[in-house]
């Protein structure tokens, strides 16, 4: 085995411009998979981080719009407040918050912003600590009668969305009233959040006059309860008040699970298709390899002639053949998981650095390095193959005599 190691490596070592050359779609197809996968498998693991925090016993209520919340402007799609009351009022339902998110114009220091504006009611921040970190660096939160003060997300206070950047007890407009900040949050990692200020509800739905809108509701099983039998209850509760029919809702009502296990399978197809477009340069790297050993086999007929003149048998010869395409796709897929990495990594500092958030990690696992090594190593003797065949089925007498 190891003669055999030996031999290809020398093999390929004499054409080493050929070798490079023909290595150049494995590992670009490696790198571009690598690349794809340890990024989705790292949003995939962040994701679900998340979701875990939220914990099982959350239940989701928003309207059916492909926009973030409070993007519904039809009337019949809106989520109103008596919608909340209902939900507060199902049996298994521990608590059930609603809230508030609008784009408006924001002013600083002669400065002009569109931006997202939450509307919360302070009470309800504390439950709102149980699904994403909402806590204050610096200042304090909101608390009742804090009619015209505001929290600044923490990229107002520490990123470049101004040229001086905010500060506790700095005044600000949104919507063309002022407001005193009284607290900057601490960093969420999700740019809509950061970038976002803060303010009590009725305050953001006099200034934007929205009525008794809510852009989302959220509820908690109580102890003791099952939060799918809830979900189904407050479907069902909900779908009677608005006088809908099963199938024709306008709203979504969802577990924390439930909405996990939907990101996941959409996000796997999306996966799928990537990776499976980045893999269509391995199949053209595995056609170079084969017509690299193709060309090898014209090349050493003699010399395969003189090896099977002096004992080499069939078997021997096609080891030779299948070891030096195999090593064709190893160094390529070498070279393309530390290019993958290198792409995930970039990746990875650009989303942090430039796009402010921290949902966007490379996750290189073990398994994912050894899969591609081992992929690539298969591509390579798979695609050399039938020219190994071919050179093993030579007849010693006719490759002596080829010219």
């Amino acid at each position: 085995m190891k003669d055999f190691l030996l031999l290809a490596f020398n093999n390929l070592k004499r054409k080493k411009l050929r070798s490079w050359l023909t290595m150049i779609g494995i590992f670009i197809g490696i790198a571009a998979v690598v690349g794809l996968i340890s990024l989705g498998q790292g949003l995939q693991n962040t994701i679900s981080e998340q979701f875990q925090q939220l914990g099982s016993d959350k239940i989701i209520i928003s309207t059916k719009t492909l926009g973030p919340p409070g993007s519904a402007t039809s009337d019949k799609l809106i989520l109103k407040e008596k919608d909340l009351k209902t939900i507060q009022n199902v049996r298994g339902v521990e608590w059930a918050i609603g809230f508030l998110v609008k784009t408006g114009q924001t002013k600083f220091k002669g400065e002009t912003r569109i931006g997202f504006t939450m509307g919360i009611n302070p009470e309800d921040l504390k439950r709102l600590e149980e699904v994403q970190p909402f806590y204050i660096e610096k200042g304090r939160g909101l608390k009742e009668g804090d009619k015209f003060k505001a929290l600044a997300g923490w990229s107002h206070a520490n990123g470049d969305i101004w040229k001086r950047n905010i500060e506790v007890g700095d005044s600000m407009e949104i919507e063309g009233q002022e407001f005193k900040i009284v607290g900057i949050l601490k960093k969420q990692g999700n740019p809509i959040d950061d970038n976002s200020f803060t303010i009590p509800k009725d305050t953001l739905r006099e200034i934007m006059t929205v009525g008794d809108e809510e852009s989302g509701i959220l509820a908690k099983a109580a102890e003791g309860f099952n939060a799918v039998t809830v979900a189904e209850d407050i479907e069902r509760k909900l779908r009677k008040e608005r006088g809908e029919k099963e199938e024709q809702e306008t709203f979504n009502v969802q577990t924390s699970e439930q909405l996990l296990e939907t990101f996941t399978n959409i996000f796997g197809i999306v996966q799928a298709v990537l990776v499976g477009i980045a893999a269509i340069s391995l199949i053209v790297g595995g056609i170079g390899i084969m017509n690299t050993m193709y060309t090898a086999v014209l090349e050493r007929t003699k010399e395969i002639g003189t090896m099977k003149a002096v004992g080499a048998k069939n078997s021997d010869v096609l080891k030779i053949f299948l070891f030096e395409s195999g090593l064709l796709g190893l160094v390529g897929g070498v070279i393309g998981i530390a290019i993958g990495f290198s792409l995930g990594k970039t990746a990875e500092l650009i989303a942090s650095n430039y796009l402010g958030t921290d949902l966007l990690r490379a996750d290189f696992s073990p398994l994912l390095i050894i899969g591609a090594l081992l992929f690539s190593f298969l591509i390579g003797s798979l695609s050399g193959l039938f020219p190994a065949l071919q050179a093993a089925r030579l007849k010693p007498a006719d490759a002596l005599r080829y010219e």
